[in-house]
Formats: C-alpha cells, structure tokens, sequence
C-alpha cells in the first residue's frame, strides 16, 4: 500500500516546481486515495488497475462539462497519465470548499432550516447535466449509450452466482422477485440515455453550512451516458424521496423517472457487495451483505 510520501514524491516528479509542504493522505475511498496537498490540492491516485483509465476519462469529461454546469465541480490541473502504473497516475485539482453532505448534517439542517433551496439547486443540477447535448463533443470518444436491460441482467445473474449464497432464503426470495417483476417491464427501458453523474450521494455533495448551500458535487468516475433516473436514486438512498419534492418546478416531468429511481436504490447495497468481492474490500462487501444475512 502506497504512504503519504510514495505519493508526494510522484507528484514532484512531474511537477518538481510545485512546493508541498504538506500532505494529508485519505485512503477510505472505494475507487482512489485521495491526497490533500498544502490544504490547497486535492490528488487523485488510483487503487487499482482498472480505476486508472476511468481517472483518465473523468479528467477529459470534467473539462468538456464545466461550462454547463452551474454548481463548482473539480477542476484538474495537474495529471499523469504516462505511466499507467498504480501508485503513479494522479489527477490533482484546487481543494473545493465545502463538507460532504452526510445524512448526519441532512437531518441536522433539515430540523433548522428548510431544505427547499438544497433540493432546488441539486434538481437545477442535474437538469443542466442530464441535457448536456453529449452527441455534440462527447460521444465517439468514450460513451456509449448502454443496454441498461443487459446491464441489470448481468447484475442480477451476478447476485444470484456470487452472493445468493450468503442471504438468507427470504431475501433471496425478495431480490429475484424485484429483478423479475423490473426486468419483465419493457416500460422500464423506454427512456432517453444523458450523461449521469452515477454517483451521486452523501459523500460527492458538498455543502457550505456557513451559507447554507450546497458548495460542490465531485467524483465523477462514474458518469457515463445512462438513465437519469439512476442520479435520483443516489439522491433517494441518501435523503430519502421527500427529499426530490421540491424537484418539479425546476426539473420537469422528473416524476417519470421515479419507478425506475426506487428500482435502482434497492440494488445500492448489492453493488457494494459485489464491489467488495470484486476487490477484496472486506468492509464493502460487508457493510453491503449486512441488510440480506
């Protein structure tokens, strides 16, 4: 496992005329370690081999996306994509401003304030970056519109060979039944493909308690041409459903994705699961089994 200064001493390799004083190592990310530079710098490094082109190709979207959007997200500055080693590619951006918007400080500023102007300016966002045009400069470079019927099928041959055995009966029971009834729905997969943020929950929101607003959204490694309904379902599982009440007037028709929303948000915790047996990230397969055992 790389240290604080394995880290460090690649980013002056490239960047020897950046001065670090500082740097302040987080390794509990699924996907990167994340390395706070001068309390200045955020530094994205990959933890595993498939994570590298998807840093490459979260680099390349956040450029071609800013403008469309109204919410500050990352901005990179510097990167090394040349040595397409572990430990060695890094995209690093100026530290936004900003706390992630856990379920704690929801509940906590939903008792004090009301919460209609976060939902607003999170359904202006997601308006803007669902309508981005991606046929215009995106596609052909590394979009693809999914199957999103092959993709929840893959997902639920997956939970059913690699996880069945660790529920019990009853769930099992539970989970095939949702799978079979969405799956056998065509209406469900009648949607028009955008740009999703794909991950878009407590810990890649941003929010300024001192102005009351949300500061952020990052962590775009995700994002891919997909249905939008799957960005509400990050926000559902987060803040629950009454959260997207105040949707409507600034992201219209959004009650048409909600069926699909609900669908999404139950399989969260089976992703995880399957993505702590797919890395050997104990706590992630646990902490995503726990709701089946």
């Amino acid at each position: 496992m790389a240290t604080e200064q394995d880290y460090v001493q690649r980013i002056r390799e490239v960047y020897p005329q950046l001065t670090i004083t500082s740097a302040v190592i987080n390794q509990t990310g699924q996907n990167n370690d994340v390395l706070i530079v001068n309390d200045e710098w955020v530094f994205r490094f990959p933890k595993y081999t498939d994570g590298i082109h998807q840093l490459e190709r979260e680099t390349a979207l956040l450029h071609a996306i800013k403008p469309h959007l109204s919410l500050p997200i990352p901005e990179p500055r510097f990167q090394q994509f040349q040595n397409k080693k572990v430990g060695h590619v890094f995209s690093g951006y100026p530290l936004l401003a900003g706390e992630p918007f856990t379920r704690e400080i929801f509940h906590d500023v939903r008792r004090d304030h009301d919460v209609r102007n976060l939902s607003e300016q999170l359904g202006t966002f997601l308006w803007q970056l669902h309508h981005i045009p991606v046929s215009d400069f995106l596609r052909g470079q590394f979009l693809e519109a999914p199957d999103m019927h092959a993709i929840i099928s893959q997902l639920y041959q997956d939970v059913q060979v690699k996880l069945f055995v660790y529920m019990r009966r009853e769930a099992r029971q539970k989970v095939s039944h949702c799978f079979e009834a969405y799956l056998s729905d065509a209406s469900h997969f009648q949607f028009q493909a955008c740009l999703v943020h794909g991950d878009f929950g407590t810990t890649n929101i941003l929010y300024d308690k001192n102005l009351h607003k949300i500061a952020a959204v990052i962590d775009f490694g995700n994002s891919r041409l997909g249905d939008p309904a799957y960005d509400f379902a990050g926000l559902i599982s987060s803040y629950g459903e009454d959260f997207l009440e105040h949707f409507s007037p600034v992201y219209p028709d959004c009650e048409q994705v909600m069926e699909r929303s609900r669908f999404y948000c139950s399989t969260f915790a089976l992703q995880e699961a399957l993505f702590g047996l797919q890395h050997a990230d104990r706590q992630a397969f646990s902490a995503g089994i726990a709701p089946y055992r």
